[in-house]
């Protein structure tokens, strides 16, 4: 080719450059499910499960929660114990997160959860969580997921439906997992099927969260693996994660049921007061890691870890 072409060419390119397409406008989709995927790995180790710490109690519960063993009223040093004990990660409300999330280290997840209500609450006030922060206050705390409950079945229903898609809808555009707390409550649901953990209700609450966009699940037990296989199944492939609930006196009944989510093939379990609310809390969450990550019996993994 003549210089006086090229120079053509040149002036060609000049006049008229190439189209330059951003790689953040043609693979926006692409880019947001690299982030969830980056984030969900912070919880979920190689086998896909979990075990988080709950730190919310404070706020749903009251301070009260902690009387047990006091000194865990103070969210530095229970997080301290629970990191070195080796859980996954931790979930907190943004006002603790401010005060202890920086002793969440290593590989470890922060979740966020940006919906909660008091115990103070009188009558169906119980049935409605409110918002006390947004997307952005969870990011700035360095979260790598947010959550947020709804009450299926609550009178209040359709306001945390719309909280949770406005809460999702943001977070997935900026790459962020969303955990929907999916807690069926209310008049009608007791009317109908007498308790909120009939595997039906549960079910409906799990199916209900996949659709509405969750990236992860946390929900109540069922009562036998059978059961709680069908929320597995309902949930479509989204994780299902277990609501530790109320602290079992004996250790090994609550090993067992968390062996039973891992059997119906759950994700693992978000526990609070089955760890928090003992003297010691490493035995349990060892013992709870061997049933969650190592599939061992809950007998085997109580007896190594000195809770028998």
């Amino acid at each position: 080719m003549s210089r006086k072409h090229e120079h053509e060419d040149d002036e060609a390119k000049t006049l008229n450059p190439p189209k330059y397409i951003s790689p953040r406008v043609i693979n926006v989709d692409a880019y947001q499910s690299v982030g969830i995927r980056r984030r969900m790995r912070r919880f979920f180790r190689r086998n896909g499960r979990a075990l988080i710490f709950a730190m919310d109690h404070g706020f749903e519960h009251g301070p009260t929660d902690f009387e047990p063993v006091w000194e865990h009223v103070n969210p530095k040093v229970i997080i301290k114990k629970v990191t070195r004990a080796g859980v996954d990660g931790v979930m907190m409300l943004p006002g603790i997160a401010r005060v202890a999330a920086d002793e969440v280290r290593g590989q470890r997840g922060l979740m966020v959860k940006l919906t909660s209500k008091t115990a103070l609450r009188p009558g169906d006030g119980q049935l409605l969580q409110s918002q006390l922060a947004f997307v952005e206050d969870a990011i700035k705390l360095g979260a790598d997921a947010i959550a947020a409950t709804v009450y299926w079945g609550s009178p209040a229903e359709d306001v945390m439906m719309r909280q949770f898609a406005e809460v999702a809808n943001y977070a997935h555009d900026l790459g962020f997992p969303v955990v929907q707390f999916a807690y069926p409550r209310g008049p009608y649901i007791t009317e109908k099927y007498g308790r909120k953990e009939d595997y039906r209700v549960v079910m409906y609450g799990a199916r209900a969260a996949a659709e509405t966009g969750a990236d992860m699940i946390k929900t109540y037990w069922t009562g036998s693996k059978e059961t709680f296989s069908k929320v597995v199944d309902a949930a479509a492939g989204v994780p299902v994660l277990l609501s530790g609930g109320a602290k079992a006196e004996n250790p090994l009944d609550f090993l067992r049921v968390v062996s039973g989510v891992i059997e119906a093939g759950g994700a693992g379990a978000v526990v609070g007061r089955n760890i928090f609310q003992r003297e010691n809390p490493e035995p349990m969450i060892k013992a709870l890691l061997r049933v969650i990550h190592r599939n061992e019996e809950p007998e085997e993994a109580a007896k190594a870890e000195g809770l028998l």
